[in-house]
Parts: C-alpha cells; structure tokens; sequence
C-alpha cells in the first residue's frame, strides 16, 4: 500500500536537497500530449544522481510512489498517474549535461535530462552522429527514449534506442546507484542490466546517464519519394533497394495518400510534389560512403522499380532544401493527425512479409464498423506501422467513443493474429497494461511481475505503468 506524495513529505527533504529541486507541477508535468490522461502529484527536480538517490530512499522508507518524467512527450500515458494516491513527479528536467565525448571510440555520455538535439549536435560538433531521431527529438529526453525503448526513423540502420546504448547510470527504488556507464562494446560479466532497464519504462530503476554509441556521419546521403502500387509493391521495392545498396538504406517509410491529405486538411504547409497524389508512396533515404553518388543510386533503383512493375512516378532531391521539403511531409503527418483528432491510434508492427495482408484486412474490418478514415504510415522496413483511426471530414472524434474500445480491439487482434506487437516503439504505459495481459505470453508476464517485485518490493517506481499495481 502506498502513501500520497504531501507537503509534509517534501518538507522532510528540504535538508537533504537544494532549493532548485522544489518546484511546482505545472501543464508539462501533468497531462501526456494526446490530453486522454491527467495525472496528479508533488514535483521534484534533481540536479544531481546523488539527489535522485537521496529522493528514492525517502520515497523507499515512506512508501510514496515515484513516476519519472522526461520529456513528456509519451503517447502511452506512462509519465502521468491519475488513479491512486499522488506521487512523487521525478523530473529529471535538470540533468541534461553532455558529460564526455570519445570520438575515438564513438561514444557520448549523456545525462537522462539531455534533450535528444542536444545529444545529437554534440555529436555533430565531434564530426559523428547519433542516429536516433524521431518527431520529438527538440524535447523528447535520453533516459525517457531508453526507457520507453525508442524507436524512430532510423530504426531500419542503425537499430532501436536499445542497440544504440552501451551502458547506463541507474539508482534502484532503494536509492543505491548503479554505476554501469560502460564504454565497453564487448562485456559478457553476467546478466545484462542495461537491457533490463532499457524499455522497463521506470518501473526497475531510474535512469540517470547513458553511454550511448555514436556513429560515422555518411559522406553523402540522398533522398527519394517514389510512388508505389501497392505495399506490397513497396516491400518488393525495399527488397530491390537493399540488394543494390545494401544496408545503406537508412529510412523506408510507408505513406498512404490519407496523410498528405490530412496535411492540407489541417492546413500545414507541406506538400508531396507528384501529382496525381499515389494511393501509396515510400520515402526512402539513402547514406553512402565516399565515391558514392546518392542520386545515381537512386536513379538506378527507380529504373529498376518501373521495369518491375512497382512504381510509375517519383523525384529525386537535387539539393538539401529538396531533401527536407520531401520529409517535412512525412514528419508533419503526426501534427496533421493531432488537429484532426483520431478515434484511436495504435503503434503495432507484424513480420515485414504480413504488413500488405494486415492493411489489406484492416480497412474492411473498421469500415464495418461504420465511416472512418484510416492514415497507414510508418517505418515498413522494420514493419512498424502507424495505423490511425479518424472520423469523416466534419465530425468530431468524441462522436465515436462508443466504438473507440472496438476500434483498438479490431487492430490489436489483428496484429497479434500476424505474429505482431502492440507496441512497436511506444512501449506500455498506462494506457497498454490490458493490452499487455490480453495479448502477452503468461510465462513471459511471471517472470516480469518476479522481476518488478524483486527490484522494487514496495511497487513504488512508476506505479500502475506496464504492469497492474
């Protein structure tokens, strides 16, 4: 049984804490961006690790709930806690220092509150990269994205947060710090932590810095939007891609028309330039080494998707204006999606060869359901969709809550019928902890549950997140 984070409880620290941990819970702190969850609690703000320990043991000793935030820009509602007796809002706002760059070795350490941007212009600054990048990257923060196990559009090269992080600075629900910011590459001394931790979402421990790995920036980098027949079509088309260039495809993403049209709906100034707009397009980008010429290869690659049958249109960017014009369409589709406002969206991935049967399926499945518009798109090459449900032009989303339940049921047992996920790259939160039991192996769940209860006995981190207090 937990107890309330109170002012009396705060009151305890002031001894133990500086005056800047103090602050008041404001908006940022207290709804998750999609406005369905709003959350209760006492802010605090570290400066330090030593702090967030010196935290967790009070909240360990008190039996007082902790919820870490970040950047807050979760969709699954694991930042924010409504139900229950009000927690402890651990920031770690404050934390955002790059602690140290080794080029050499193509590493960064950074602290939890570092902001993905900053992460990535201090790469920039020691002539590397650090290829995780998402829609949030100017707020979303280093210990959320390894907690929630990240992904985004550069999943396909160089893999998810988890593959782009070599060791990590956690403080347990006890207050004792584990200082595991290896910058080993090789380290086979046991069980692995680090990957305990990343995608646990705050529930086994908080984390405090990262070692994250950092990589060569390409010599050049080419981008293409090529209009597809089919998803099928544009799984043949990744195929093709990659047996001509291999792993230098850094992004293949999936569009259908109904997000460029959104864009236009919601009055956002980007624009796919083919016309007639396709039913379906890939954005595919592309970074070579040396001696390479990005355009040549995507020239070739598109000649040899008109002599396949599997594309008809498509432009080439000439220029690095060109190059982002063509992505600003695919990275403003999500604002396009706030403002119309969806019935429900889901984050589910299936096996690449099922993603055309499950779009196939999915659209006749919901439109029995009555008049909806559904927005596909997403980072097929590692068959992670985006597959969002809208009413027709006109209405309101709270006009279809009745069907809401229905609506995520139809797509979630249609993924897992594929062999799928839920949760590609979001993680659980709140908002799947039903999903998690419904579609989750029982086995698989034990040993979760063993896990939490033997790292965090008194269930105070992140309470109610990923699985059920």
């Amino acid at each position: 049984m937990l107890n309330a984070a109170t002012p009396e409880f705060l009151d305890t620290l002031r001894d133990r804490l500086p005056a800047p941990a103090f602050r008041q819970a404001g908006p940022e702190h207290l709804e998750e961006p999609r406005g369905r969850y709003k959350g209760q609690g006492m802010l605090l703000a570290p400066g330090s690790t030593e702090e967030v320990a010196t935290i967790l043991r009070a909240c360990h000793a008190a039996r007082v709930g902790v919820v870490p935030h970040g950047g807050g820009t979760g969709l699954v509602g694991g930042q924010v806690m409504q139900d229950g007796v009000a927690p402890v809002i651990l920031s770690l706002a404050r934390m955002d220092r790059i602690r140290d760059v080794y080029p050499a070795e193509n590493v960064l350490v950074a602290e939890a509150g570092a902001i993905l941007a900053d992460v990535q212009s201090a790469a920039r600054e020691a002539r590397r990269m650090f290829p995780l990048s998402l829609a949030s990257e100017g707020s979303a923060r280093i210990g959320g994205l390894l907690a929630t196990n990240a992904g985004g559009l550069n999943v396909l090269r160089y893999g998810n947060a988890r593959a782009q992080c070599l060791g990590l600075e956690v403080v347990t629900a006890q207050g004792e710090v584990w200082a595991g910011l290896t910058r080993l590459y090789k380290d086979n001394t046991g069980y692995d932590l680090r990957d305990l931790m990343i995608g646990a979402e705050g529930t086994l421990g908080v984390i405090t810095a990262a070692a994250l790995k950092l990589a060569p920036v390409p010599a050049a980098s080419g981008t293409a939007l090529f209009q597809v027949a089919s998803p099928r079509a544009a799984l043949d088309l990744l195929a093709l891609a990659r047996d001509r260039v291999g792993d230098n495809v850094t992004a293949f993403e999936l569009m259908h028309r109904q997000g460029p049209e959104f864009l236009i709906e919601a009055g956002l100034d980007a624009r796919v330039p083919l016309d007639p707009m396709p039913e379906w397009m890939v954005l595919v980008e592309l970074g070579l080494p040396e001696g390479l010429r990005p355009e040549d290869s995507l020239a070739a690659i598109f000649e040899a998707a008109v002599a396949a049958g599997l594309s008809e249109d498509g432009v080439i960017a000439s220029s690095e204006a060109q190059a982002a014009a063509l992505w600003s369409v695919r990275e403003t589709i999500p604002e396009a999606n706030r403002r119309i406002g969806s019935i429900s969206s889901h984050d589910i991935s299936v096996p690449l060869s099922s993603v055309p049967d499950f779009i196939a399926q999915g659209g006749p499945a919901l439109r029995a359901l009555g008049e909806v518009r559904i927005n596909c798109f997403g980072h097929l090459g590692d068959g992670n969709l985006h597959y969002n449900v809208f009413p027709p032009q006109g209405r309101d989303r709270m006009d279809y809550e009745d069907i809401r339940p229905r609506v995520k049921e139809i797509v979630h047992d249609l993924a897992h019928a594929f062999g799928g996920s839920v949760s590609a790259e979001h993680g659980i939160g709140r908002l799947k902890v039903g999903d998690l039991e419904r579609y989750g192996d029982p086995a698989k769940l034990a040993m979760m549950r063993a896990i939490k209860s033997a790292l965090d006995p008194h269930g105070i981190l992140n309470p109610g997140a990923v699985l059920r207090s």
